[in-house]
């Protein structure tokens, strides 16, 4: 076991908090202990003071222990299928009918008794009318094939009520699932922890997105509603199932179902942006490139004799009537325009990811934030190739990208396209302490052999190392 790893996951914190909540829970069970014993004996001193000291505990257990109890509970709980909870409407009706119920105990005083009906009342109805709102739903998702990040898209959903004598009111409708199937920290954690245990740890948050607020469904009938959503990041989203809830008719109770939905995956393509910038200073030559093989081109190649299977729109009639017989017009060929996109996923952390550690890494990616600046200027490198992409599809140029040494295939058209950006949504950054240029040149000539007459662009973070003069004069280099 790597201890200096083991040490990441740990702070000395939680060590402090083990120590004094073991401390304080013993002393509080040993005072406990020790005023039985004193009122067994009847030493009322003693017993006295051992209750008062236990007060302390009780304060100390309260400050210390309660709260991070509290916050794992409600995190654990969070990822429980709970029926209902409590609003703060509904809490403070609740410790108010403790207080009525105390006075009219203690008063005997019948108006007492009659708010405290009231508000127990009030308190059934609207957690039973809440309860029965969320009976036989049906909620149904329809989105577009193509999603871009920071874009929005629209989303239709339907949600059917099944009930045969009762109106739904006020349903929020939310789908639920995880950005990723397991932790990208996963692997540096199985090496501290047994894979059980790491699996649990690094588990995946759920994410929700809200889909629609349906006010009213009428009873036995379906509602749909078009709504526009914004996922702010590319990526995955994979769904795992719909989550309504209601506050209805108090607002005491927010009860919530969940309904089981077929597991699909969202790729939210990343964000395209204009590369006039990125164009602008390179020293291309995209253009029609003519070659002199023949083909379908624009450019008059040569002049021959009809043959049979010849086009006849190819016919020169004016050569035609000079030479007394058939001549047809042969055109040079327009060499396809290939671009092939490298993208390079090397990045230097700065330095306060570098002093992150492993545990704090796991609750970033718990509460879901990103590591700024580098995730951003990674993104950026991304945004970058997609842009490119999409630029040189519009221009009717067969691409191909290339992410580290995973080569693509050529292809055209949107496809095509979209095949690449969805190879681009899910990249992670591959986080190095110094760019090895020796092994990403050797990568790099071989890539560069395999087509010589593509344009190349490298889309790279390293902004410190060149290539050899054969290599450079090969590429278009854009840096993030």
């Amino acid at each position: 076991m790597n201890l200096k790893a083991f040490r990441q996951l740990f702070r000395l914190r939680d060590l402090r908090n083990l120590l004094v909540g073991i401390f304080v829970v013993g002393g509080g069970l040993g005072l406990a202990a020790v005023t039985l014993w004193a009122n067994h004996v009847g030493d009322t001193r003693t017993a006295g003071i051992a209750a008062g000291v236990s007060i302390v505990f009780v304060l100390l257990i309260l400050v210390f222990i309660v709260p991070p109890l509290a916050r794992s509970a409600s995190t654990e709980a969070s990822q429980i299928n709970l029926p209902f909870e409590f609003t703060l409407g509904g809490a403070l009706v609740f410790v108010l009918i403790l207080i009525v119920a105390f006075s009219a105990w203690n008063t005997g005083n019948n108006l007492l008794f009659l708010i405290l009906s009231f508000l127990a009342a009030s308190l059934v109805v609207g957690f039973l009318a809440g309860n029965y709102c969320l009976k036989k739903l049906d909620v149904k998702m329809r989105f577009s094939e193509t999603i871009f990040a920071g874009e929005p898209t629209p989303i239709l959903v339907s949600l059917q009520n099944r009930k045969r004598i009762f109106p739904t009111f006020s349903v929020v409708a939310e789908v639920r699932g995880r950005e990723r199937e397991q932790s990208i920290l996963l692997d540096e954690i199985k090496q501290i922890l047994p894979a059980p245990i790491a699996k649990k740890l690094a588990r995946p948050p759920v994410v929700k997105h809200t889909l629609d607020y349906f006010l009213f469904v009428p009873r036995r009938e379906s509602v749909e509603s078009k709504a526009e959503h914004i996922f702010p990041y590319r990526g995955r989203f994979i769904i795992k199932d719909f989550e309504l809830s209601t506050r209805f008719p108090f607002n005491f109770f927010r009860h919530r179902r969940r309904l089981a939905a077929q597991e699909t995956e969202i790729v939210i393509f990343p964000r395209i942006a204009s590369v006039e910038e990125d164009l602008q200073d390179l020293p291309l030559e995209v253009g029609n490139l003519v070659a002199s093989r023949l083909g379908l081109g624009q450019d008059l190649h040569a002049l021959r004799d009809y043959q049979p299977m010849d086009d006849l729109r190819r016919v020169d009639w004016k050569a035609t009537a000079r030479a007394q017989h058939l001549i047809v017009r042969e055109f040079s060929a327009e060499d396809d325009k290939q671009v092939r996109i490298i993208f390079d996923t090397r990045i230097l952390p700065d330095s306060g990811e570098k002093k992150k550690t492993l545990r704090e890494r796991i609750e970033e990616e718990q509460k879901g934030a990103r590591s700024a600046p580098v995730s951003e200027r990674f993104e950026t490198g991304v945004r970058k190739a997609a842009s490119l992409l999409a630029f040189f599809t519009e221009e009717q140029a067969e691409i191909c990208l290339v992410i580290d040494a995973q080569a693509g295939e050529f292809g055209v058209g949107r496809e095509h396209l979209h095949e690449c950006l969805r190879r681009l949504a899910t990249i992670e950054p591959m986080f190095v302490e110094e760019f090895d240029m020796k092994i990403f040149a050797e990568n790099l000539e071989n890539i560069l052999e395999t087509c010589e007459n593509s344009h190349n662009f490298l889309i790279s973070s390293d902004s410190e190392n060149d290539f050899a003069g054969e290599t450079e004069r090969k590429l278009n280099i854009i840096r993030f």
